[in-house]
């Protein structure tokens, strides 16, 4: 396999990640101050010890976590997908090409060959996945399973709570919620760039709309989970979790690149900078959310702060405050929440752990990618 050089990397490339002109380790309680941080060497760190700790060669699949639990689980593999296209837009190399070609195979395999499933959050992260890995690759098998998806996804919109997509195909819940939206909203909008489909922008702006209107706080920019979850049609408004302001905001970039309609921005603006206020961080720092699906929150708001960052043209004061933000995280993660020299993360970034869940190891290597990418 080429991609063992990442393995050799877990441990040439820690050695150069720090300089280090004083005796004091990297770890709990060491000074920042005092290193020079090689962001694309410790990303490619991290890249090795996701591959290293936690893929599953025989099955083409990531393990649920580092410690023998074999399962696979869909949604946290297409971020893994996700994942390795930032490997592979950071260094070129195909030895991350050659992975990706694989994991998309073997996820279609363990999920009963299909990638059709039950619930269409899980389905628009597959989706988001492989519209990056078309747009880095032009491998056509991505963009057909991309369309597949989206097609399967939009048959999850009616018309109760006003629109909405469900979360998922047990309709008669209708329950509807942030994760089964706004990631679509993003998929209409990058679809539209690859169809050049009307409808799609239609579309985009049609779940967008509803999404706003029925899950966000006009007033401080909170995004909501969801509605009717208990089946009493309540918003869940106490469901405070950093993915959804991420996804949120990564639709409103999206769509304002499209549209250069301000108003798309000002939300992503609004919700962005409540993100970054108490309700998730802590001395600035993004606060743990627990391991399982929570372990992946964290890295989803990082992935689409990076987007307003990069992909708008907000004043160069915001993208100062966004980007110290995103450093001051990565630094933290790496100084006092990475055990080394195996380079695992933790839930909470400013301590240790010698085991992980996938999707914690996941929202740490997209936190040093994201920086890597800053330093750029």
């Amino acid at each position: 396999m080429k991609y063992s050089f990442l393995i050799i990397l877990l441990s040439v490339a820690f050695t150069s990640c720090l300089k280090e002109p004083k005796d004091e380790g990297p770890g709990p309680g060491a000074n920042k101050a005092v290193y020079k941080f090689d962001w694309p060497a410790i990303a490619d760190s991290a890249q090795a010890s996701l591959t290293g700790n936690f893929y599953n060669a025989g099955g083409k699949y990531f393990n649920a976590n580092n410690a023998g639990d074999l399962t696979f689980n869909y949604w946290p593999n297409a971020h893994a997908l996700d994942v390795l296209v930032d490997g592979y837009i950071r260094t070129s190399n195909d030895a991350y090409k050659d992975k990706m070609s694989e994991l998309l195979d073997g996820m279609k395999a363990k999920n009963g060959n299909t990638y059709i499933n039950h619930f269409y959050d899980d389905m628009e992260w597959m989706t988001l996945a492989c519209l990056r890995a078309y747009e880095a690759t032009q491998d056509d098998r991505y963009k057909t399973t991309a369309q597949l998806l989206w097609n399967d996804i939009k048959g999850g919109w009616d018309d109760t709570w006003g629109g909405g997509i469900h979360w998922n195909k047990d309709k008669s819940r209708n329950y509807k919620n942030t994760p089964a939206n706004a990631p679509a909203a993003i998929i209409a909008a990058r679809m539209y760039q690859v169809t050049h489909d009307a409808a799609d922008l239609d579309w985009a702006k049609k779940i967008y709309q509803w999404q706003k209107t029925t899950l966000v706080d006009p007033a401080s920019g909170l995004v909501w989970d969801g509605i009717n979850r208990e089946g009493n049609g309540a918003i869940d408004k106490n469901w405070r979790f950093t993915y959804n302001q991420g996804v949120f905001i990564g639709a409103g970039v999206e769509l304002y690149k499209l549209t250069g309609e301000q108003a798309y921005l000002n939300d992503a603006l609004k919700t962005a900078n409540n993100a970054l206020g108490g309700d998730f961080t802590q001395n600035n720092i993004l606060k743990s959310e627990g391991g399982g699906d929570g372990g992946l929150f964290k890295g989803i708001l990082v992935r689409y702060l990076m987007l307003l960052i990069t992909d708008t043209d907000i004043s160069s004061t915001d993208k100062t405050k966004f980007a110290s933000f995103l450093r001051l995280n990565a630094e933290t993660l790496w100084l006092q929440g990475t055990t080394k020299p195996q380079v695992l993360f933790n839930t909470a970034w400013n301590s240790t752990a010698t085991t992980t869940d996938m999707t914690t190891q996941l929202s740490g290597c997209m936190l040093l990618e994201a920086v890597a990418q800053l330093e750029e």
